[in-house]
């Protein structure tokens, strides 16, 4: 944009500034100028330096492949931080275990004793240059064994630590290429998914190195992270790249990968353009692909979109299925709009399809979400004299319907009806009643319904027991949550992330500070890595204890420190403990530290830190509210 005329970056905001009529104007030409309205480019100078200027005309002006190449030849500086075992979070981690002694009579040790781990040691790395003989000695033999989690850590550390374009990342991941193997790679690149620029730095890195061959996996996986960090310019010079230097075949699964991520990006129109692009890769579209778009479409509300699409090549050359249409019809029920999803349906009989048991479920579901649940139990009566067997999915969708409208006894009924037929409900729908059981406080019957599960094949998962566990959480029932934790263990049912917060929610608030280090330490080794609502449970956990704000600080740094952008939520709620501890200067040096992150979310979180709130994006919070408990003092 900067190319056209009226255009500039405001050297103060790093915004880009332009007149209304430009703005409109660029905008009806590509949608997504209108997404660099409010963002700041404060690296603008940088990247001038690294791309070159003259992007309009091709002249001094690079691909990310060049780049890559030319920032690690150039001799880079090296980042100040020391490179630190991502295992050893003693450094930050609560160093006072005053217990707090409950009322009941537990042994929080014996319950989580499996969960610690004897505290790994600081190890530094060598980050001297290597020569490319150096690399080859070293890389004669690629290691295919599955790669140990401290080499990925290790690896994954460096990729965060060297992020910046100076960074002189190519030296420091020298030492690891006797190591190298598609497997770590992956892994690596698994982890570093919010780490765009330094994942493709790596992935051309590993690329050089002799006798080493990125898999297809690899491939498929970078693809991901360029769409997920919305750097498609990125994202199409990787592809052309592909195809060029024919490193991997371009398959239907690549832009698949396209679709969804331009629909995550609130881009549906660039999402139909990849599509309209397949055959500039060698690739005609099928019908399974207008299915992968229209899926990702509607899974993310752009529902009018695919709709508006399949209106389009609906009469063309693609010919849809009862697949296509269940799908759309399944987007509509989802926004709650029943009536086109049963004119959907209704055409579909029009034109002589052949309705199949997932179609009938989908208009099921759209009538059923749509508040029309008479019609629903019509539409079922309807499909059993048309010859079509309910299955269970058929039944759950009423399940799930009377859940929403807090109506246990019918739910109840349907699942005994369900039970006379032979039909077991999936894990889903039980974990639909169990839920609604606890929200209505009979916890009682939601363990006879696990019991049931146990009795009737359908394996409880770990949502199963995360429900009840939040349950007993939120009432302080620690031998219950205890003797939970157990039965999961003896169920051979894995803890998730989820259930990692719960347990460090627990801990922290009966006061069991030194067992919660413990259980942080362990999360590493079980495969598991702190994301963004696992440091506010801490955060806002430690907060609300008293002498605890400099251990809720050493987390708030650490999320910092791993590129984690914060919520808005736990911002504040750190900033407004120091303050009012009279420790404003702390909360103004971790707004110092977020500023100089190249994270322009965890930039923006600054000013929260630093207590203004004006033009700030704020970061949408999740579904979970796993940090928002009452105050415990």
């Amino acid at each position: 944009m900067f190319g056209l005329s009226g255009v500039g970056l405001n050297s103060t905001t790093y915004h880009v500034e332009a007149l209304p009529e430009v703005w409109d104007a660029q905008i009806k030409v590509d949608a997504f100028a209108k997404s660099l309205k409010n963002k700041t480019f404060p690296f603008y100078a940088a990247w001038c330096e690294v791309f070159g200027n003259d992007t309009a005309t091709g002249r001094d002006s690079q691909l990310y492949v060049d780049v890559v190449d030319e920032v690690n030849r150039s001799g880079a500086k090296q980042p100040r931080s020391v490179v630190m075992d991502v295992d050893d979070a003693s450094e930050y981690a609560p160093k006072n275990a005053d217990y707090q002694s409950d009322k009941t009579s537990f042994s929080v040790d014996d319950h989580f004793s499996d969960l610690s781990s004897p505290s790994t040691i600081h190890r530094f790395l060598n980050l001297k240059n290597f020569s490319s003989h150096s690399i080859a000695l070293h890389s004669q033999q690629i290691i295919s064994d599955p790669p140990s989690q401290h080499l990925v850590n290790d690896l994954s550390r460096i990729l965060s630590d060297y992020r910046k374009p100076q960074n002189d990342i190519e030296s420091a991941l020298t030492p690891f290429a006797s190591h190298l193997s598609t497997n770590l790679v992956e892994q690596v690149l698994k982890r570093c998914k919010n780490l765009g620029f330094s994942a493709q730095r790596f992935f051309i890195w590993a690329q050089k190195i002799p006798g080493f061959q990125h898999s297809k996996e690899s491939h498929h996986i970078l693809v991901d992270i360029l769409g997920s960090s919305r750097e498609f310019p990125f994202l199409w010079d990787f592809i052309t790249e592909m195809k060029r230097t024919e490193s991997c075949e371009i398959s239907q699964e690549i832009f698949w990968i396209v679709f969804r991520a331009y629909s995550r990006a609130n881009f549906p129109g660039d999402a139909i353009r990849a599509f309209n692009k397949m055959t500039d890769f060698g690739i005609r579209p099928r019908v399974d692909d207008l299915d992968q778009l229209l899926y990702a479409l509607c899974k993310k509300k752009h529902v009018k979109h695919a709709q508006e699409f399949f209106d389009q090549v609906k009469g063309e050359d693609l010919s849809p299925s009862v697949k296509t249409y269940s799908i759309l019809i399944r987007g509509w029920a989802d926004i709650g709009d029943s009536e086109c999803a049963q004119k959907l349906f209704d055409e579909m009989l029009e034109r002589g399809f052949t309705v199949d048991l997932l179609a009938w479920n989908s208009i099921l579901d759209a009538l059923c979400k749509g508040g029309k649940v008479d019609e629903a139990y019509e539409q079922f009566h309807g499909m059993k004299n048309r010859g079509f067997e309910p299955d269970a999915y058929s039944y759950s969708i009423f399940i799930h319907a009377f859940c929403d409208a807090n109506d246990l006894h019918s739910a109840f009924k349907v699942l005994d009806t369900m039970k006379r037929n032979n039909l077991i409900p999936n894990v889903y729908t039980y974990n639909a009643v169990i839920k609604r059981l606890c929200k209505n406080g009979t916890v009682e019957e939601a363990y006879e319904l696990l019991n049931e599960m146990i009795e009737r094949r359908a394996k409880p998962d770990t949502w199963s027991y995360n429900t009840i566990l939040a349950f007993h959480c939120d009432r302080n029932e620690v031998n219950l949550f205890l003797k939970l934790i157990s039965r999961m263990d003896r169920d051979t049912c894995k803890l998730d992330r989820h259930t990692f917060n719960l347990v460090l929610k627990m801990l922290i608030r009966i006061g069991r500070f030194d067992r919660v280090e413990k259980v942080w330490n362990s999360m590493e080794e079980r495969g598991f890595h702190p994301t963004v609502s696992t440091y506010a449970v801490m955060v806002h956990g430690l907060c609300k204890k008293r002498k605890k704000h400099d251990d809720a600080y050493r987390y708030f740094e650490m999320m910092i420190d791993e590129g984690v952008p914060p919520y808005a939520a736990t911002c504040e709620m750190l900033r407004n403990k120091l303050v009012g501890l009279g420790f404003a200067e702390q909360a103004d040096i971790l707004a110092e530290k977020m500023e100089r992150r190249t994270s322009v979310t965890i930039q923006e979180a600054a000013s929260l830190m630093r207590g203004n709130r004006a033009h700030l994006r704020f970061r949408a919070e999740e579904e979970e509210e796993e940090y928002s408990d009452d105050n415990d003092d």
